[in-house]
């Protein structure tokens, strides 16, 4: 039911907000915690540990600027509309880019990621209150398998980078696009129309799909890696947390310019 309230309240603010409302309704409950953080941060504040701060901050800051410059990179292929003529007229004959976006996937491979590797622990979880020994054995092996452990991080960075293939493959089909280019007249210079297309989109996006697997898999065990070399658990720098936060943000300030330039024309 609370689940089912959210999401109409989410629905509302997108219909009469600015912006995706259960984004937003999650953003808000990202940045609510960053306080508790903070204080749980200054409660175990120890001067001998500046230093680390410091190289924690700024890695968090090169973290966001990271997250941005992925998020709102892309690559555009040249398109070349093909002149018609009708009439007495010519038609046709523009030129305009097709991007494809570095970070197609977004998030998702991320959470499909971190759903599977709590399955593991939720079965553990599951199997503490039983009495058979094997079963117990099992139990603490499966919730022992946390992201306290080197392996879970390796296992979490081949996931998401998986993910990030499987989820790109799905959402974006190169056969379609190319049929459509050619439907509307359109071509990629010294490509040939038809599957030449389709296949060089495809090698297009397999390359830059690699550079967002890469990049999506750091971001995700970015968080563990840090705990583990610094022992700083009071704040971590969650991927999940932090690419939901950038890509509202990013989202929200392009549709209030939109709004914005509406307004003066």
């Amino acid at each position: 039911a609370g689940a089912m309230l959210i999401m109409w309240i989410g629905e509302l603010m997108s219909e009469f907000g600015i912006g995706n409302g259960v984004s937003l309704i999650i953003f808000a409950g990202i940045v609510s915690r960053i306080p508790t953080e903070i204080s749980q941060l200054l409660f175990t504040f120890d001067v001998s540990q500046v230093p680390l701060f410091l190289v924690f901050l700024a890695l968090g800051v090169l973290t966001i600027a990271g997250v941005v410059v992925v998020t709102e990179s892309e690559r555009p292929i040249p398109v070349t509309y093909a002149k018609r003529v009708r009439g007495m007229k010519m038609y046709g004959g523009g030129s305009t880019y097709l991007p494809l976006r570095v970070n197609q996937a977004g998030v998702i491979p991320i959470i499909f990621a971190l759903s599977i590797l709590l399955f593991p622990q939720m079965i553990g979880n599951f199997l503490a209150s039983s009495s058979n020994a094997v079963l117990l054995k099992i139990s603490h092996a499966l919730v022992s398998f946390s992201q306290t452990n080197w392996l879970y991080a390796v296992l979490y960075f081949i996931l998401v980078f998986l993910f990030t293939y499987f989820y790109t493959a799905v959402t974006f089909d190169p056969e379609a696009l190319s049929t459509n280019l050619q439907k509307n007249g359109a071509f990629i210079p010294g490509i040939r129309p038809g599957p030449s297309t389709a296949a060089y989109i495809s090698k297009v996006l397999s390359r830059i799909t690699l550079l967002g697997a890469v990049f999506l898999g750091v971001i995700a065990v970015l968080p563990l890696i840090v705990r583990a070399l610094s022992g700083i658990t009071a704040i971590a720098l969650g991927g999940t947390a932090l690419l939901i936060v950038v890509s509202v943000l990013l989202d929200l300030i392009k549709k209030i310019d939109a709004q914005i330039s509406m307004r003066e024309y």
